[in-house]
């Protein structure tokens, strides 16, 4: 029994993250990579740092993570919930997007608007937000264990790509975005209100 349900587990992340390649794939295809202009080389480094830190950080510790490992149902049910609701916020982020989005955090396309409805009503990073539930998810739904450190290398890339991106915005919309930023909490959805409140 327990291994079935670690089985259907494991199939409902991969499909989850299989469904969010899948929509990435599309949009790059139909999107197209013309004119892009790039910021810097930030891109590439961060992409190839990352790669690092992942290879690294499994190597020294996957012995240990094998260790904490929970299949509590009261663990489990919500990192079903959370991955899925996740999946789809993500995916609708990415949509939403269209053509705007760009694989480099410091990278716009040409006649780059700035989009603040949607999901980027929600947060200014709603990709983001999206693949960090998603990742938190999976973890839960998994017990914890190996997935738990790729939790941490997302968390850190994550860290690494808002602030290239939040400086980009700002120098290419300085009013519209500063209005955007101050109305729309960064990362976790309903921040804003939470400090209004307090």
């Amino acid at each position: 029994m327990g291994e079935h349900h670690g089985a259907v587990a494991e199939a409902v992340t991969w499909i989850c993250w299989g469904l969010v390649v899948v929509v990435w794939i599309v949009g790059a295809l139909v999107g197209g990579r013309n004119g892009q202009r790039q910021g810097s080389a930030n891109g590439v480094l961060w992409r190839i740092g990352a790669v690092v830190l992942a290879g690294a950080l499994y190597r020294v510790s996957r012995h240990g993570l094998h260790e904490v490992v929970d299949h509590s149902w009261w663990i489990e049910i919500p990192g079903l919930v959370l991955l899925l609701a996740s999946t789809g916020f993500t995916i609708w982020a990415r949509v939403r997007l269209g053509r705007m989005w760009s694989a480099s955090p410091d990278t716009l396309q040409e006649s780059h608007e700035l989009r603040t409805d949607g999901p980027y009503a929600v947060t200014r990073h709603p990709i983001y937000t999206g693949l960090l539930g998603m990742l938190l998810g999976s973890v839960l739904l998994n017990g914890l264990g190996v997935s738990l450190l790729f939790l941490a290398i997302g968390v850190a890339v994550v860290a690494t790509r808002i602030p290239i991106e939040e400086r980009l915005m700002s120098t290419t919309f300085p009013e519209q975005y500063e209005t955007y930023r101050r109305r729309t909490p960064r990362i976790v959805p309903g921040l804003q209100l939470l400090r209004r409140s307090s």
